[in-house]
């Protein structure tokens, strides 16, 4: 018997479908299992300390120390006692709001909840309006976010009137002359000038665009290209994906007749992968280049050099901010092209003392602008949804407390990027007369929206901000300081409509000494894994000296590039393997196209892909700020004992046997209707293993789509993934192939194995980090039993101490002595 049958047999003791007699491990003479020890001394573990040869005497064997970028200017100032601060108050703002859900919970009749027990009730049990009876919105967001509440009138001004009352037009041909005499031009211009939606249609109007080519402007967010370029489309007088379309991750809406492209600067840098001079852009336009994600750092070395070889090729760099020195400077000197935008003088005022409590000092201001202040809407910054909707709901309730006084009505509005997009475009529509509006936002407004009206804006001074820990190996996003470019950039949208001003809840001396002159870019703070791959594949291997705008740290590439190497996605001499070719095709983490690319020769490569997209999608499972009990509940109900891979495979195949319903994903608060509908899904499995393995993915797929033709006929009368788990012989085969799925997810994160504490929480394998289960996972009910969970992986760690491990699951011995060995 080999190692891994022993094992498997073990497993299957342990999980009760077998008994103990049929252990091979059973002794007849002792009437008792075969002492322990002598199983152990079937594995031996041999700790690997060698160096890869490329980073020896580089790396943490050597005593390279790590520590994560500093994003704080002072650690110890106000501002960064005001963020620790501000997480233990909501921390308590959420344990009260936990309970109140709790007894709301407790007074549900048996008789009406058990719909929401059973995540996969029987036909003729699903009761929909059954289960909605008593739980509705709540009052402020119903009154504020109405499906029939409107505001204001909208503008009247025709499509082409509008293009005229923009600031660029007026500068369209100064604007041409500067682009046909300059191959690199820095374009400055306020939010809201025009730069974004009218110069891809000048150049394209003044033949820039040669025969078979296009010109592409890049955006760094999804939603931002697909809806600038609805509304390009719009202007152009075309239908979206003709003359003019967008291409994002997985969808791809263009045609041969496209001349303006607009899409995520991610997926320029995959074109880059297999046309590293681009040949099919005549023009590239970096959209919101002062956002410094990583994909865009990156393209402006690829960009700079295809300059270089391509003299035929335009690049044009936009920003919001006033940077553009920089800019120019990095991109041989080139010049600098200004939009001077609508703006008024910005009256600031600062706190006289330090707030420790920027959320209650926010509600005080908001509600002093209200009652003393003349007319003006009101932008106040913060830094998350859940922030957001508490604040929201408090003062709406003050509000509510203040009516014998008979203040003026406040339309209360949030943003932030988990809201629907028809929610989101609330915001523009002017207050009706009488009525000031209040908008709650994220740092999304800084730049990225422009909302005509405001008159006052509140700055509390934070974000949340996602941090890289290269001695954990973890992400960590937590809320810290804004930068004084971003404060700037902050105030400056108080003076877009007239004479306005800020209100910056912290002194003039932390603005001055605690806050960094600009933020720290995304490439100097976060993993790089990826990135440095995708290099690689490009032909780029002396990264120490690549024209990075503003290099990395050393020790977070070579962190990388050890991570690669343990991969197999790097050999010996830092050069890209075979395997690491294949996993640079993948749009996703190397980790997870690891255990695609190893999931072919275990024949499970459709339960691997299925758990890969889903890990791929954010919040599956969503909480209604109303009915947070109630999705709780359902969420449970889909648990698997092993772990949350396992949950996310299942929840898929129960989605699968409900024909991909809308109805079903609703009655279980689960976002897969929107984020993997079903086409997507197809696209994403195609795309994944077709475009490395050849015939893989077609078999994959037809296999996908043969099963959803059936779904009407075999998969009505036979409950797939429920009956295999309940009964005898089909349970072996489900466990089996669950055992095989959780091997290959370890494969990918073995770097991130964990071991029980013996005080608390568990510690990691790597460097001993504390960390705890997050009460989202399938196995924290399961952990907090002794010994449950005696060892265990995760997937994600997104935030700061104590570090809550997302997407886990558990592992035995074995598995922990294979990470010791690829460790």
């Amino acid at each position: 018997m080999s190692d891994y049958d022993k094992w498997e047999a073990q497993q299957l003791q342990r999980s009760g479908l077998v008994g103990s007699k049929e252990n091979p491990y059973y002794d007849e003479e002792a009437g008792g299992l075969m002492p322990s020890q002598e199983a152990e001394e079937d594995v031996e573990i041999e700790v690997v300390d060698d160096e890869p040869l490329f980073l020896r005497g580089q790396t943490t064997r050597a005593g390279m120390q790590l520590s994560p970028v500093k994003i704080v200017a002072n650690p110890d100032g106000s501002l960064a006692r005001a963020a620790a601060t501000a997480q233990s108050l909501a921390k308590e703002r959420r344990d009260v709001r936990q309970a109140q859900e709790a007894a709301i919970l407790d007074s549900i009749p048996k008789d009406m909840s058990r719909p929401w027990e059973d995540p996969n009730p029987q036909p003729g049990e699903r009761t929909i309006a059954q289960a909605l009876q008593g739980y509705e919105m709540p009052e402020w967001k119903k009154l504020y976010l109405g499906k029939n509440v409107s505001f204001g009138i909208k503008s009247t001004l025709s499509i082409a009137e509008q293009r005229r009352s923009l600031p660029i037009f007026k500068l369209k041909d100064q604007l041409l002359k500067a682009i046909t005499e300059n191959q690199v031009l820095v374009v400055i211009g306020e939010t809201g000038s025009g730069k974004t939606t009218q110069m891809t249609q000048y150049m394209a109007e003044a033949g820039f665009v040669s025969p078979g080519r296009l010109i592409g402007c890049t955006q760094p967010r999804r939603v931002a290209a697909m809806s600038v370029a609805k509304r390009v489309a719009e202007e152009f007088g075309c239908r979206l994906g003709q003359e003019v379309g967008y291409s994002i991750r997985f969808e791809d809406c263009t045609s041969p007749d496209t001349i303006i492209k607009y899409m995520t600067d991610g997926l320029l840098l995959r074109e880059a992968l297999v046309d590293p001079r681009l040949q099919r852009y005549s023009v590239v336009m970096l959209d919101e280049a002062h956002e410094r994600t990583i994909s865009t750092d990156v393209l402006f070395g690829l960009l700079k050099e295809c300059c270089r070889q391509r003299p035929d090729f335009k690049l044009i760099v936009t920003s919001a901010t006033l940077d553009a020195e920089k800019f120019s400077n990095y991109f041989f000197n080139s010049s600098i092209f200004t939009i001077p935008g609508r703006t008024f003088p910005v009256e600031i005022l600062y706190t006289k003392e330090p707030e420790t409590d920027y959320v209650e000092a926010a509600l005080i201001t908001v509600l002093q602008i209200h009652l003393c202040e003349p007319p003006g809407d009101i932008l106040l910054f913060l830094t998350g949804q859940e922030e957001i909707d508490t604040t929201c709901q408090t003062l709406h309730e003050r509000m509510q407390r203040l009516e014998s006084a008979n203040p003026p009505p406040l339309i209360i509005l949030p943003v932030y990027s988990a809201l629907p997009s028809e929610v989101q475009t609330m915001i523009f529509d002017p207050a009706p007369p009488g009525c000031r509006k209040c908008v709650v936002a994220t740092n999304i407004a800084e730049a990225s929206l422009t909302i005509d009206g405001i008159y006052f804006v509140i700055d509390p001074g934070f974000a949340k901000v996602k941090m890289y820990n290269p001695k954990s190996g973890m992400d960590a996003l937590t809320v810290a300081p804004i930068s004084q470019a971003n404060a700037r950039q902050r105030a400056g949208r108080a003076g877009r409509t007239g004479p306005g001003k800020c209100y910056r809840l912290y002194t003039e001396a932390a603005y001055r000494c605690e806050m960094l002159p600009t933020a720290v870019p995304e490439i100097q703070r976060t993993n790089l894994e990826n990135t440095v791959l995708l290099l690689k594949a490009m032909g780029v291997n002396d990264l120490l000296n690549f024209d990075f705008m503003d290099p990395p740290p050393v020790q977070t590439l070579i962190n990388s590039l050890e991570t690669l190497f343990e991969l197999g996605a790097l050999d010996d001499e830092g050069l890209l393997t075979k395997l690491g070719r294949k996993m640079a095709e993948f749009p996703m983490e190397p980790q997870l196209s690891k255990m695609l690319l190893t999931s072919v020769d275990l024949k499970c490569s459709d339960e691997i892909i299925t758990i890969v997209a889903m890990l791929s999608v954010q919040n599956v499972f969503y909480r209604p700020k109303d009915r947070q009990a109630l999705a709780d509940q359902k969420k449970s109900g889909f648990h698997q004992p092993e772990g949350d891979h396992i949950t996310y495979l299942e929840l898929y195949r129960a989605w699968q046997r409900n024909r991909f319903s809308n109805a079903w994903c609703y009655e279980n608060f689960i976002q897969l209707s929107n984020a993997l509908p079903q086409h997507g899904q197809c696209c994403f499995k195609a795309a994944s293993l077709d475009a490395v393995l050849g015939g893989g993915g077609r078999r994959a797929v037809e296999q996908i789509t043969g099963e959803k033709e059936k779904i009407g006929g075999e998969m009505e009368g036979e409950d797939r993934g429920e009956d295999r788990g309940r009964n005898g012989g089909p349970g072996l085969v489900l466990r089996e192939a669950h055992n095989t799925t959780l091997r290959l997810c370890f494969i990918g994160f073995f770097r991130h194995a964990c071991r029980v504490d013996p005080q608390e929480g568990y510690r990691t394998l790597v460097d001993h980090q504390q960390v705890f289960m997050h009460p989202s996972s399938a196995l924290y009910n399961r952990a907090i039993e002794v010994d449950a969970v005696p060892s265990c992986s995760f997937s994600v760690c997104l935030e700061p101490q104590p570090f809550p491990l997302h997407n886990t699951m558990p592992q035995d011995e074995s598995c922990t002595a294979v990470s010791l060995l690829l460790l």
